[in-house]
């Protein structure tokens, strides 16, 4: 099917390549199943499944992060405290415009 771009008009056009952008995306589809059930058929005709070539778990382990100790601690309040990672408190910030140092900060 050859279609004369030159003689459509923006309306036309932009309909045209939605419809192709789902058509792609559809093709994009079907290979990814034709791919998967070859993967599937290579691991189950060597004798294997799939969980023991790629492990039980689908996707990426969500990596959990611990909780940081303290390294500043605000000198007019002591159960305000901060690790150094992230946006700075705002009494870090007054802190620091007060004239103190990192260092007189740490804890």
């Amino acid at each position: 099917m050859a279609v004369d771009i030159k003689n459509l008009n923006h309306t036309q056009l932009n309909d045209l390549i939605s419809k192709a952008q789902v058509r792609q995306n559809e093709l994009r589809k079907e290979k990814v199943v034709k791919l998967r059930e070859k993967v599937h058929a290579l691991i189950k005709a060597e004798g294997y499944t799939f969980e023991d070539i790629f492990g039980s778990t689908r996707g990426k382990a969500k990596r959990t992060t611990g909780t940081v100790a303290p390294k500043y601690r605000n000198p007019a309040n002591p159960a305000q405290t901060w690790s150094g990672r992230g946006k700075r408190p705002h009494w870090y910030n007054d802190a620091l415009k007060a004239g103190k140092k990192e260092k007189d900060l740490a804890i």
